[in-house]
């Protein structure tokens, strides 16, 4: 083993470099595992060593804490393997890699004003020697005023720290000072001004039990508001609170409904004419539930799915500044689609620009969405067709979304082609158009649907065979007890 100087800890270490996903539970709680490793870095002037106080900016609500452990490099490291790793490191101490939601929207995977401000990297207050450690059997704990809020150990993380390191020094060099922040386990929740958020880590199976000591910093609110002329504003929505929280029931929302109709009655939906369907509504009184105007882009297509969705509103300068740019609400409901779901967007009837284009359908087909429905235009238009997702529009459009559209909110209440369309509701297509089903009562409406098919099949051969409609369709007592006796024949 490698002798290691003693690095103390700098308040510029040349580099912090911090780890996307490593702890299974924080995985699991994402709703995904990644295959490899992903970093972002932190500027070096986010250190807060030995904690103190942080600042919620002014105009935020979502500052959350991630209890880390920490590694210090103590020599440099270039192209190193597994079994030399760990080598390389001097030091481990506990780290809370604070981020504002708020932010996160317009810098989704760099981090950098969301998880880059003053104070937002607490570290310490001790160090521990990486040497009388093992990497797989240190401890990271968090509590918030006083409360366990995390606790987990690295024995079993996706990436275990030799690999961390090994694979950031294939990419470039760690230099002596630099630090690793290595990940959060589940837990990592919002904190508010007043709160007190503590970090541990700790060896528990050495002797003596090697500690970092408790990493205290107490919240406060800032003064300092952002100023719009200068780049994109703090925004919350409902999908930045869940993942802020860490659960919808967390941060107080409604759960999300099922994204996927059970499969029987998928089937079902997928033989049910969207005009059958629409009789069986209108005897129920609902007569306002298809979506006018729209037509698939593939003739034959067939749509059943429930519906997740999005709203545009007016083209505005100033609020396409705020809105449109970045990992925007049009973006994020492509990327956040489940399978079995169908993306239906409100553009007012507006096809003077595109609503989506060839990317985000082929992001809405790779995660497994049943479909697309938007009552303004699509862009790139024979190259969504060519990609086989079931897309239903107004029109075709060469403009950009910014021309016309402001992408503005998803999972909300919306009109789309003159009909009210909730998150969850039952959305079915084909070459008549496309149709919305209460979801209580979609079993309902579908089995009536095929069994007047059946019948319609029926009166349909009798003409066929020379029949007069007249008593036929519909059918009067005497023609129903003979299709009672005949069936389907």
């Amino acid at each position: 083993m490698q002798t290691r100087p003693a690095v103390p800890l700098t308040p510029r270490p040349g580099k912090i470099i911090a780890v996307h996903l490593s702890y299974p539970s924080r995985a699991d709680q994402r709703g995904r595992r990644p295959s490899a490793p992903s970093y972002f870095l932190k500027p070096s002037s986010s250190l807060a060593a030995t904690g103190g106080v942080i600042e919620r900016p002014a105009g935020t609500e979502l500052l959350a804490f991630e209890g880390e452990v920490a590694l210090v490099i103590g020599t440099a490291a270039r192209w190193v393997s597994l079994d030399e790793a760990w080598d390389h490191v001097a030091f481990v101490t506990a780290a809370n890699d604070f981020g504002l939601y708020d932010l996160r929207a317009n810098d989704r995977g760099s981090n950098l004003r969301s998880k880059g401000g003053d104070g937002f990297t607490p570290l310490g207050p001790e160090l521990i020697d990486a040497a009388a450690v093992d990497p797989e059997a240190l401890r990271v704990r968090t509590w918030v005023n006083g409360r366990l809020a995390q606790e987990d150990t690295t024995a079993g993380l996706l990436f275990p720290f030799r690999r961390i390191i090994a694979d950031l020094a294939q990419h470039l060099t760690l230099e002596p000072g630099d630090v690793i922040l290595t990940g959060t386990p589940a837990g990592s929740t919002v904190v508010t001004p007043g709160d007190e958020v503590e970090v541990e880590v700790d060896a528990p199976t050495v002797p003596g039990a090697p500690s970092s000591g408790r990493l205290r910093t107490v919240v406060t609110q800032g003064d300092h508001a952002f100023d719009p002329s200068l780049g994109s504003l703090p925004a919350a929505d409902d999908t930045q609170r869940a993942e802020a929280w860490g659960s919808r029931e967390a941060a107080g929302l409604p759960s999300e409904p099922a994204p996927a109709l059970p499969a029987e009655l998928v089937a079902k939906l997928r033989e049910a004419p969207v005009a059958g369907l629409s009789a069986q509504l209108r005897k129920r009184g609902l007569n306002s539930v298809t979506i006018d105007g729209v037509r698939p882009l593939r003739p034959g297509s067939k749509l059943v799915g429930t519906a997740r969705t999005l709203r545009f509103v007016p083209n505005r300068e100033d609020l396409f500044a705020t809105h449109g740019g970045g990992f925007n609400a049009q973006k994020r409901a492509f990327d956040a689609v489940a399978a079995g779901e169908v993306i239906v967007i409100e553009a007012r009837g507006d096809t003077g620009a595109g609503t989506l284009g060839d990317v985000l359908a082929m992001r809405a087909k790779a995660r497994g969405a049943a479909g697309v429905v938007t009552d303004g235009a699509v862009r790139d238009s024979d190259a969504v067709a060519a990609i086989g997702l079931p897309v239903y529009a107004a029109g075709a459009h060469p403009a950009v979304l910014g021309r016309r559209h402001v992408p503005w909110e998803a999972d909300v209440t919306i009109a789309c082609g003159g009909a009210t369309v909730q998150p969850g509701d039952v959305i079915v297509g084909d070459s008549d158009g496309v149709i919305v089903i209460p979801p209580p009562l979609v079993a309902e409406i579908v089995d009536a649907t095929l069994e007047q098919e059946r019948e319609d099949a029926w009166i349909a051969r009798r003409v066929a065979e020379g029949e007069p409609v007249e008593g036929l369709f519909p059918m009067n007592a005497a023609w129903r007890q003979r299709f009672e006796q005949e069936g389907d024949r």
